[in-house]
């Protein structure tokens, strides 16, 4: 990894926690096409947390490990199902949940960051992805959005969390530790069940506000959706 990335990281993971309420942030609506062609849509999920996993192709492998290692936390069937059953397992209910009440998801959805590839190419790009991931739905990224959107340090994945609202609390990028990752499950539980209480449909926020992490969760691995920046510049404009 760069020394620039390494120095970009450590200063990322020391970024000091929000512990107080913050005004509510816009909820975000991703559209994208996977590598067999089939639209996704985050406003899909609302009344679930979304799990982005993203990355560019340098940071590719690592995304696809981390992402399986979240969803097996969340989804522990998946290790002995089929794999055209791998994203169909029942998510794990928080402790504490009413009997009875629907559990909210997490869906982990890995994305590809390919916006160096052209349009003429990008069928080509699609039907190696389907050799390589027969099974597996891939969110393909042409356009950099998350970049734009989140930030992204290159050669790593990124983690952007998106609550049950559609508000995105925080983005974790590179590979957390163990301590780490588990302050991330525990972050994503805590949106879970803040989803219980919380509206669907969040205010406004005033100009340039930025999501941050839920008070009520462990944030020490999260720092807040648009806090990251690629340690080789700036986003890639439209």
């Amino acid at each position: 990894m760069p020394r620039l990335a390494r120095m970009l990281l450590a200063v990322v993971w020391c970024l000091p926690v929000v512990a107080r309420a913050q005004p509510a942030a816009t909820p975000v609506a991703f559209v994208f096409e996977d590598q067999f062609k089939n639209r996704h849509e985050t406003a899909r999920f609302r009344g679930d947390v979304v799990v982005l996993v993203y990355a560019e192709r340098h940071g590719a492998e690592a995304a696809v490990d981390l992402g399986r290692r979240l969803h097996l936390r969340f989804h522990p069937s998946a290790a002995t199902a089929p794999p055209e059953q791998w994203a169909e397992q029942p998510v794990v209910v928080p402790a504490g949940w009413p009997a009875g009440a629907r559990v909210p998801d997490v869906h982990v959805v890995p994305v590809a960051c390919v916006p160096e590839v052209p349009k003429p190419l990008q069928v080509v790009a699609r039907s190696r992805l389907r050799k390589e991931s027969p099974n597996l739905s891939v969110w393909l990224d042409f356009d950099d959005d998350l970049r734009r959107a989140f930030g992204m340090v290159d050669g790593a994945p990124n983690t952007a969390v998106v609550d049950t609202a559609g508000v995105p609390r925080g983005v974790v990028p590179g590979v957390p530790d163990e301590r780490r990752f588990e302050e991330l499950v525990a972050f994503i539980d805590g949106l879970r069940l803040a989803g219980r209480s919380e509206p669907r449909v969040a205010t406004l926020p005033p100009p340039a506000a930025a999501p941050v992490p839920l008070p009520a969760a462990p944030a020490a691995a999260v720092v807040p959706a648009g806090g990251v920046r690629s340690a080789t510049g700036p986003g890639r404009g439209p």
